[in-house]
């Protein structure tokens, strides 16, 4: 009974140790999931801001991108590789005596590839159902499953806004946004048909947001800087003059979300591993307790030719095995909490060998620092006053 209770320590700071682990590792694994599920080295340039009359407008407040700017982006710069212009919008789409209001997203045909989204059923719009702005979609598995439950959409007639559209694809399931956003909640059709035919913008030619996607992750940086230096050209923007635009990295957005989760991870693992040091400190008052209980024992051993660091080496053993063998059960324990706090609160957890083999190595550690000082008062002991202990 007084080993468990030594151990218990041990045993509660283990596992206490993997379920705040594994439930830092399975937030960057979340994490991760969404940043691949945008795509991967694109850039996003947005409207900017203008100065009118002395009265300036906030960034999106004016549409200062249009489609000859999108396209220029793609085919003048040498680090994009792709660009896609897109407006989005919000509309009730109707089937038969079902209907779904949603996002409404007017893009082109590089769109898909660029975000790494494929389709399920059916195909993406083609180059020239773009220039004839076709009344053709694609429906996100959210809008598909609200609206057609089993039945397949592709070939079908929806209503945006009254106006019949041929789905000729439905996209696979993306999930949320690293907003929280569902990003299977949506429709996509060529961004000319959504300007044309769908909605009479009063700035025609103009574009919501410009997506550009780098020729890969080292050109980055370089396709920012030519970005800028296009649309400055383009826009007729002089030196010194504020930029009516504005270029974002959302692959270094979302590495500072990932970054800001890891450390929030070591902070728990941190904070569990106190536990472990208070586990410690209760095996090194146990084996004082025992030290002091088994003087004449440790008496008897020196005095029939047992060494000094013999009797250092049993009690040292004694407290590591403790350690140890509270860190095994409790490596049990965290598991299972880890995969009951998935189950029932809903949190996805990651249980990494990296973190067991941590946890369990310094447990031992711990047994061994503080179970050093109890075995060297034990092997320093004078074998004739051990032997008079009463």
């Amino acid at each position: 009974m007084r080993s468990v209770l030594t151990m218990l320590g041990m045993i509660i700071g283990v596992a206490a140790v993997i379920v705040m682990v594994a439930i830092g590792e399975g937030a960057n694994e979340r994490i991760s999931a969404q940043i691949s599920s945008i795509g991967s080295n694109l850039l996003l340039i947005l409207p900017g801001s203008t100065t009118s009359g002395g009265l300036r407008s906030g960034f999106g407040g004016t549409p200062t991108l249009t489609m000859a700017d999108a396209r220029a982006i793609g085919k003048e710069l040498s680090a994009v590789r792709l660009s896609s212009p897109s407006v989005r919008t919000s509309a009730p789409v109707v089937y038969g005596n079902q209907n779904w209001s949603t996002i409404v997203q007017g893009t082109g045909t590089d769109y898909l590839e660029m975000r790494e989204w494929n389709t399920v059923s059916g195909r993406n719009f083609t180059a020239q159902e773009l220039e004839a702005a076709s009344k053709v979609c694609l429906l996100g598995q959210t809008v598909a499953d609200s609206l057609f439950g089993s039945e397949d959409p592709v070939g079908k007639i929806v209503r945006i806004k009254r106006s019949p559209f041929t789905v000729v694809g439905v996209l696979e399931r993306k999930g949320q946004s690293p907003q929280g956003q569902d990003q299977d909640d949506t429709v996509i059709l060529p961004i000319t048909t959504l300007q044309k035919k769908l909605y009479a913008s009063a700035h025609a030619g103009t574009v919501g947001v410009v997506m550009a996607q780098a020729v890969d992750a080292e050109s980055v940086k370089e396709a920012e800087r030519q970005i800028a230096a296009l649309l400055r050209q383009r826009h007729r923007i002089g030196p010194g003059q504020d930029d009516d635009f504005s270029v974002r990295n959302l692959s270094e957005m979302l590495a500072l979300a990932e970054s800001a989760t890891k450390i929030m991870s070591l902070l728990l693992g941190g904070i569990a591993s106190v536990s472990l040091i208070v586990g410690g400190i209760g095996i090194m008052n146990i084996m004082l307790v025992s030290v002091t209980e088994r003087t004449r024992e440790i008496g008897i051993r020196m005095a029939v030719g047992a060494r000094e660091r013999d009797i250092l080496s049993q009690f040292l053993i004694e407290a590591v095995l403790l350690a140890a063998t509270g860190g095994a059960v409790g490596i049990g324990l965290g598991a299972g909490g880890a995969l009951l706090t998935s189950r029932y609160a809903g949190w996805s957890t990651v249980i990494s060998p990296g973190a067991v083999v941590l946890a369990f190595g310094f447990s031992a550690a711990v047994g061994i620092f503080f179970g050093f000082y109890p075995a060297r008062k034990a092997s320093r002991m004078d074998p004739i006053e051990a032997l008079r202990y009463e």
